[in-house]
């Protein structure tokens, strides 16, 4: 309980609500977590949904959230499992990712480096790049350069290893690279 004292007498101010908090402390952060659902949908509608049963989810268990924790970490983990549940129910599973060996093949093979660098600047391209990335490596670009997360949100958000965090993130750089010259090589040659 709160109290405001003054030279007189004190005063006890009215604690806040389960519903106060919750608004206070998690809604700042809906805009994050719409979108890192929309980015693991791939859906408007869809990832709606999912934000909504996430934030259905993190009312209930506010309680076992720390006041010190990090808010924007805790609702995006609850966010990022609601997504990975429903894609398991809704969406069949994804296309594995190329091995280093094959991104490095596909990098060395791209036509015009000067002309393909042009036509990466566009953010068209970046984000239909994103979009064919595997969840798992879209998911932690959205957390990192969208997001601006920290490794270490990070790995908690995604339960992962700080280590894990950082080689993975590496990877999906470099196949989002790859793909964008990719595409921009293949407008080039139109």
């Amino acid at each position: 309980m709160f109290s405001q004292t003054n030279n007189t007498h004190s005063v006890a101010l009215p604690k806040e609500s389960k519903q106060e908090y919750f608004e206070r402390v998690m809604i700042p952060h809906l805009n994050a977590a719409y979108n890192l659902a929309r980015w693991m949908t791939r859906n408007e509608h869809d990832a709606e949904d999912v934000v909504q049963e996430a934030y259905l989810r993190a009312f209930t268990a506010i309680d076992g959230f720390r006041s010190d924790g990090n808010g924007r970490a805790w609702i995006l983990a609850i966010v990022r499992n609601t997504c990975l549940t429903w894609l398991q129910r809704n969406r069949l599973k994804e296309v594995v990712t190329a091995s280093n060996e094959e991104l490095d093949m596909k990098a060395g093979a791209l036509p015009d480096l000067e002309q393909t660098l042009i036509l990466t600047s566009r953010g068209d391209l970046v984000k239909k790049a994103l979009e064919e990335l595997p969840s798992h490596y879209r998911e932690l670009l959205i957390l990192r350069e969208m997001e601006e997360l920290s490794y270490k949100a990070i790995a908690q958000v995604a339960d992962i290893p700080l280590g894990t965090v950082m080689s993975r993130l590496a990877r999906a750089r470099k196949q989002l690279q790859c793909h964008v010259l990719e595409m921009a090589s293949k407008e080039v040659r139109r």
